[in-house]
């Protein structure tokens, strides 16, 4: 009888040490892996698919075009679920479009390349994912366009190269980012809010940016 109350109080005590070890272990594991409280940056690079909205001119037509997006990244936390996540990227957007000035039709592929500042306010629900919305501050440093007539008139090419085109936008972005320890997969979404046309008075297609994003990071964090 003494010896089966003696095995019964080992094994009461040993699966109390047990436990308490794998408790400890899911802990600091927990700890390691869920990172919504670090502090990190991080780099990326991917691609936007962007078009434009909110057009007008005599019978402007646009289809999307792909171009570059890359930058870095910095996520503040603000507790366990929120947080602060500011960015800086060189981003390509524009667009393939067709339409007629002048009385005259043309074909146009327009690439604007940008330097987009978004900040974020960052909903952390789950370890694996953030939920990001927030204004962007977008700055254009260079156009491309490459634009045919019929009869390659020079009248219609300088009416777009005349215009005052505008460099400060502001718009809005948005979307998700799938967090895997260091790997970081984030989709956007994002438009402008301000047209293209500095003046309003130009002639040439008067559009707003719209633009999906996918890209791929790298975070540094304990």
């Amino acid at each position: 009888m003494k010896t089966l109350i003696s095995i019964a109080i080992i094994v009461f005590l040993s699966s109390n040490y047990l436990d308490s070890q794998n408790t400890q272990y899911n802990t600091e594991d927990s700890y390691r892996t869920d990172s919504r409280e670090n502090f990190y940056f991080g780099a990326k690079i991917g691609t936007n698919y962007s078009n434009v909205y909110d057009t007008q001119g005599e019978e402007f037509v646009a289809d999307s075009k792909f171009g570059i997006a890359t930058g870095v990244f910095v996520s503040i936390p603000i507790g366990k679920n929120f947080g602060v996540q500011p960015e800086i990227l060189f981003t390509q957007k524009g667009f393939k479009g067709t339409g007629r000035i002048l009385g005259e039709p043309y074909e146009l592929t327009r690439t604007t390349n940008h330097i987009d500042i978004p900040i974020y306010l960052q909903l952390k629900p789950i370890k694996y994912v953030s939920i990001l919305a927030g204004p962007q501050y977008s700055y254009l440093i260079k156009q491309k366009d490459v634009f045919e007539t019929a009869s390659s008139s020079i009248e219609t090419q300088e009416e777009f190269l005349d215009q005052e085109i505008r460099k400060n936008t502001f718009g809005f972005t948005g979307g998700l980012d799938f967090n895997f320890e260091h790997i970081v997969l984030g989709t956007r979404i994002g438009w402008d809010l301000l047209k293209n046309n500095g003046d309003g008075s130009s002639e040439t297609p008067r559009y707003r940016n719209v633009w999906y994003q996918f890209t791929l990071g790298y975070r540094f964090h304990n």
